[in-house]
């Protein structure tokens, strides 16, 4: 039977920095925002949150 050797993973194990994580994110939010006209959808649920808290 021939040996195989433990895979050794490049990556570091954990968590990613932020700033990465979100550089990942934007341009995927961004394109779902124009798409679906989602930044309508939180000035009005911000505008909500605003009222609510008596702002």
């Amino acid at each position: 039977m021939a040996y195989t050797a433990p895979r050794i993973s490049t990556r570091p194990s954990g968590r990613r920095h932020p700033l990465v994580a979100t550089a990942m994110v934007l341009p995927l939010a961004t394109l779902l925002v124009v798409v679906f006209g989602g930044w309508d959808a939180v000035v009005t649920q911000a505008s909500s949150v605003g009222v609510m808290l008596g702002r």
